[in-house]
């Protein structure tokens, strides 16, 4: 069936929960299976909106077999991989609901949560997190997590971003304050900053991972981080800045020991080794403010190129919302 890209729609009470959905094939239908009778038992309208970001093995097949088993579960299968946030702002701008609630594929977020959530939310705020108790992570993963979230602070400029995970709800509103977005490089919860400040999180529970690995990798989770820090900040550049500065500051410094030297014993400083390690801090610092001008400039030469921040290959539902 053919349907626009993004829903004029924003219909009051309903909630739509957003899932991207990558390789997981083992685990869809454990998920639906817990999320459905959760939102039925909330006596609201609502959806369950699948974004396929391309995955490798059988989940399109299961999540067509799913929109046939439930009622109101939408499939939303992109062309290619375009990686977790842009899967979430495909979904993000086809909820037909005034909110939105987004959580992983791989049950690790309890959908017997999702009423914690809604009820923060009821409260005034515009967004809610839920955070984990406990992470069932690995060492390098977690120090990764909490690299990113150091990161994603200085982007959204919100104590909150310490406490943000995958589990969300949010007013469908705000999207309207990223609806002329369209980089290659989203981050969810920058773009929700665009749009409100009334941001919170509560702790929820964690389970571990019952199938298979998680597939964001200490890698990815590292280039995450760089692409929202030069995607959405101007620090790098201001980091770039300091070092500069503070190179320039350090070569002074010793220009002028150089010089008192001279006056005071008549003889410069000798030795190949101390020179070269001064070379070798300028030039470094060169190549580091060089390297961080350089993800700029690539960021805008991907801007230039129109590339898109996803592409539906097709959709599939079973019932139109009631």
């Amino acid at each position: 069936m053919t349907e626009p890209l993004h829903s004029d729609l924003n219909l009051p009470g309903g909630i739509s929960v957003v899932i991207p959905i990558y390789n997981s094939a083992a685990s869809l239908t454990a998920l639906c299976a817990e999320l459905c009778p959760v939102l039925a038992s909330l006596g609201r309208p609502h959806e369950v909106i699948l974004v396929n970001d391309g995955s490798r093995d059988e989940s399109w097949k299961i999540l067509t077999a799913c929109t046939a088993a439930w009622p109101n579960i939408r499939g939303i299968n992109l062309m290619r991989n375009f990686g977790q946030h842009n899967a979430l702002l495909c979904g993000i701008r086809l909820a037909r609901y005034s909110t939105v609630v987004t959580i992983d594929d791989d049950l690790q977020h309890p959908p017997s949560e999702i009423p914690a959530l809604l009820a923060k939310l009821d409260e005034g705020f515009d967004a809610v997190y839920g955070s984990p108790r406990n992470l069932h992570h690995g060492l390098w993963r977690n120090c990764a997590s909490k690299v990113t979230k150091l990161a994603l602070q200085g982007a959204m400029g919100a104590a909150t971003a310490r406490q943000v995970s995958a589990f969300r709800a949010f007013r469908t509103s705000i999207r309207s304050a990223f609806a002329a977005f369209d980089g290659p490089f989203p981050c969810i919860d920058v773009l929700l900053t665009w749009g409100t400040t009334r941001f919170t999180a509560i702790e929820v529970r964690h389970d571990p991972r019952r199938i298979g690995v998680s597939n964001y990798t200490f890698k990815k989770l590292i280039l995450h981080t760089i692409n929202m820090t030069t995607g959405f900040t101007t620090v790098p550049l201001q980091l770039a800045s300091l070092v500069g500065f503070g190179c320039a500051f350090f070569g002074l410094l010793v220009l002028a020991y150089v010089v008192i030297r001279f006056f005071m014993t008549g003889s410069v400083v000798p030795g190949f080794p101390f020179l070269a390690s001064i070379i070798a801090i300028f030039s470094g610092a060169q190549l580091f403010a060089l390297g961080i001008i350089g993800e700029y400039l690539a960021r805008i030469h991907f801007k230039t190129m129109n590339r898109p921040c996803y592409a539906v290959s097709s959709i599939i539902e079973r019932s139109d919302p009631t």
